[in-house]
C-alpha cells in the first residue's frame, strides 16, 4: 500500500502529512500568524522556510520514511510560499529517491472531501480565503460553473474584520458576532450569470457601519455573501443534474454557510456533506491524498516542470483518477 508525503503551504497554514488509501498517518502544523494585518507573502514564505525541516521531521518521525512519493501544493497561491515550498519537496524527493507530484491546491480541497464524506460525485462549492468557486467533474476535468469575479469570501470578510478593527482571521469573529445581531441591514447583493461579487458588498458594510451595530452588519454581510453562493450552486445543481453537493475549504468551518445549503439541499431532496474540520482549512493530508490518487493514475512531476504556478486553475488540470 503506498504512502505519500504531502507538503502545504500556500498561504499561512505550512502543514505535512502522510496518508494511506485508509488514512492519515502522520500530520505536522506550523501556522504563520502576521502580527498586524493579513497575510504578508513574504513573512509568510520566511516563516515556511524557518519550520519546514521541523515539521518535515517531526512527521516522518511518527511514520518512518518509508515514503512512496512527495507530493506538494504547485499552486494556486501566494507565490514567496509556493516556490519555498515547492524547493523543500524537490529536495525531498531527491533526497529520498522518489517520484514527484505537483498538485491543484484547489481540487485536493475536493478529493479529501470526497475520501472523508460519502461524497461520490456532487457539486463543490470551495470556498477560502483567495477562491470562491462552484465546480463540478466532467468529462476528464473539474469544471467551474460559478466563482468570484474579484475577491474570494475569505478575504472579503478579513478584509471587513480588519476595518472593523478585529483580529486575524476575521471570518471567526464575524460569525461570532453575527449571532449578537438583531437586525438585518441591506447590503449589495452581486450574482452576474453564474458568477458572484463580493468587493462592492464588501465597501458597503465597512459604511453601514456607520448607522448599524457591528453585530448587525457582521450578520448582514454573512447572509447576503451566503446567500449569493448558494445561489450559484443550486444552479449548478440543476444544470447538472447532480444529487450531491459538498462543501470545501476554509470558510466552509463557518456553521451559517453549512446551515444554508444544508436547506438548499433539504428543499432540493439531494445530499449536503462537509468533512470534519480538520479538513476543511489548508492541510497536509489534502495534498497527500490528491498525490497518492495522481501516483496510482501514473502521474509524476519532472523537476524542470515543478515551477510553482500561482494561478494553477483546477480547470487546468487534467484529472484521470476519475
Amino acid at each position: 500500500m503506498p504512502k505519500i508525503l504531502g507538503l502545504e503551504g500556500t498561504a499561512w497554514n505550512l502543514s505535512a502529512a502522510v496518508v494511506d488509501e485508509k488514512d492519515v498517518i502522520a500530520e505536522t502544523t506550523a501556522t504563520y500568524m502576521p502580527t498586524t494585518g493579513g497575510i504578508h507573502p513574504r513573512e509568510a514564505a520566511q516563516h515556511h522556510a524557518s519550520h519546514i525541516a521541523k515539521v518535515v521531521k517531526e512527521t516522518l518521525k511518527i511514520c518512518g520514511k518509508d515514503i512512496d512519493a512527495v507530493a506538494f501544493s504547485q499552486g494556486p497561491g501566494l507565490g514567496p510560499c509556493l516556490r519555498t515550498v515547492a524547493t523543500a519537496a524537490r529536495a525531498l524527493a531527491l533526497s529520498m529517491e522518489v517520484p514527484l507530484i505537483g498538485v491543484n491546491h484547489c481540487i485536493a480541497h475536493i478529493e479529501v472531501g470526497r475520501w472523508k464524506t460519502k461524497a461520490c460525485d456532487p457539486v463543490t462549492l470551495y470556498v477560502s480565503g483567495a477562491n470562491s468557486q462552484v465546480l463540478a467533474y466532467r468529462a476528464g476535468r473539474y469544471r467551474v460553473f460559478g466563482e468570484t469575479l474579484d475577491i474570494g469570501i475569505g478575504n472579503a470578510l478579513d478584509k471587513f474584520a480588519r476595518f472593523a478593527g478585529l483580529p486575524h482571521p476575521g471570518g471567526p469573529k464575524v460569525e461570532e458576532l453575527a449571532k449578537k445581531a438583531t437586525r438585518y441591514t441591506p447590503l449589495p447583493y452581486t450574482v452576474k450569470g453564474m458568477d458572484f461579487s463580493f468587493s462592492g458588498l464588501t465597501t458597503a458594510a465597512q459604511e453601514a457601519l456607520k448607522s448599524s451595530t457591528l453585530q448587525d452588519v457582521c450578520h448582514s454581510f454573512q447572509e447576503t455573501a451566503f446567500a449569493m453562493l448558494v445561489e450559484v450552486t443550486e444552479r449548478a445543481v440543476a444544470h447538472t443534474g447532480k444529487n450531491e453537493v459538498l462543501l470545501a475549504g476554509g470558510v466552509g468551518a463557518n456553521v451559517r454557510l453549512r446551515e444554508m445549503l444544508a436547506l438548499m439541499c433539504e428543499d432540493r431532496g439531494i445530499e449536503f456533506y462537509a468533512p470534519e474540520k480538520r479538513f476543511m482549512g489548508d492541510n497536509g493530508a489534502m495534498i497527500a491524498y490528491l498525490g497518492l490518487l495522481m501516483y496510482k493514475s501514473g502521474y509524476r512531476t519532472a523537476i524542470e516542470d515543478s515551477k510553482a504556478n500561482p494561478n494553477f486553475r483546477p480547470d487546468d488540470a487534467e484529472v484521470m483518477w476519475r
